[in-house]
């Protein structure tokens, strides 16, 4: 199979699917001639001409509004928000038309939002947000954010083909940092959690750039061994595969990069309270993000964001609970 960065991964997926149906739509802002603000789409609109690639005004509601348009009469369009951030300004199109549509009139509504999300680049308090968890809310949303280059492709073709909206998360600090073998083709990755590591002592749930956090954490802690779980879609959320590891480890540390209030991970930890206390040989530990803006200066941004060796220490106490 060919290694590809996960930024490539995205960019062939997307090639793929415009290359095999005419009805995929690219969509957003310089997403066509200038190849998108981090390159995703370079080459895109060379290839496939500016009706199948299309650069938008810098207007969400409309981007996103005009996707749904255009699904529920048969196409398949993917937006690209510039940052994961701005879609605030289309929350209306995406919770209210889109999300509610299949319930009120019984249409699909197959659109992507790619979003890219996350900190760790000095983007500051208006581009490096983590909002999963505003769409988890909503009924009638799928939330993936897929952690790994050949995941990256194959979730991305799972949301095109999927006839429900999908909230695409990635990640931009994997974009260009994590890299590996991607399969060829039209290959769909299941909207289903997945074990990065195998373990019997402990496990360490996380999703998106905090797999690799949690990876590096508990690579090595005294010779405990840690079972790392990348949730990989958010909505839905594989609760089996939840339930099993914690039955297994009975110890559990689960990690956030949002801000810890309401995030994706308090969701998961109030799963395990409800569905797996008798399991439990300890409590349900949370890393997240405090309910504070990302700060501009990097050393004040890394003090925010979990750190793997935040991360090595909870999973530290827990281990001696």
């Amino acid at each position: 199979m060919p290694e590809m960065t996960y930024l490539q991964a995205i960019h062939d997926g997307l090639r793929e699917e415009l290359l095999a149906d005419e009805r995929v739509l690219v969509m957003g802002e310089d997403v066509g001639r200038f190849g998108g603000a981090f390159k995703v789409t370079d080459g895109l609109w060379d290839e496939f001409g500016a009706e199948r690639v299309i650069d938008t005004p810098l207007a969400e509601a409309a981007i996103i509004g005009t996707a749904v348009g255009a699904a529920v009469v048969g196409m398949r369009p993917v937006c690209e928000m510039q940052f994961a951030d701005f879609v605030a300004c289309g929350f209306d199109q995406l919770v209210n038309v889109a999300g509610k549509m299949h319930y009120r009139q019984g249409l699909a509504v197959p659109i992507t939002v790619r979003l890219p999300s996350g900190g760790g680049f000095g983007g500051g308090p208006f581009h490096s947000q983590n909002p999963e968890a505003w769409f988890m809310h909503a009924p009638g949303l799928k939330v993936v954010a897929p952690a790994t280059a050949a995941d990256a492709k194959g979730m991305l073709i799972g949301a095109i083909h999927d006839p429900n909206p999908v909230l695409f998360f990635e990640h931009k600090h994997l974009y260009r940092r994590v890299k590996g073998e991607v399969p060829p083709g039209r290959e769909e990755t299941p909207f289903r959690a997945r074990v990065a590591r195998e373990g019997r002592d402990l496990t360490v749930i996380a999703y998106g750039a905090m797999v690799w956090s949690a990876l590096e954490a508990t690579e090595d802690i005294d010779g405990a061994s840690v079972e790392v779980i990348d949730l990989r879609s958010l909505v839905p959320l594989d609760e089996e595969a939840i339930l099993a590891s914690v039955a297994k480890t009975s110890k559990v540390v689960v990690i956030d990069e949002a801000n810890a209030t309401c995030a994706a991970g308090a969701q998961v930890a109030a799963l395990i309270a409800e569905r797996a206390f008798e399991d439990l040989d300890g409590p349900v530990v949370r890393v997240a993000t405090p309910d504070a803006p990302i700060a501009f200066s990097p050393p004040l941004e890394r003090a925010l964001l979990p750190q793997a060796d935040r991360i090595e220490e909870a999973c530290r106490e827990l281990l001696e609970y």
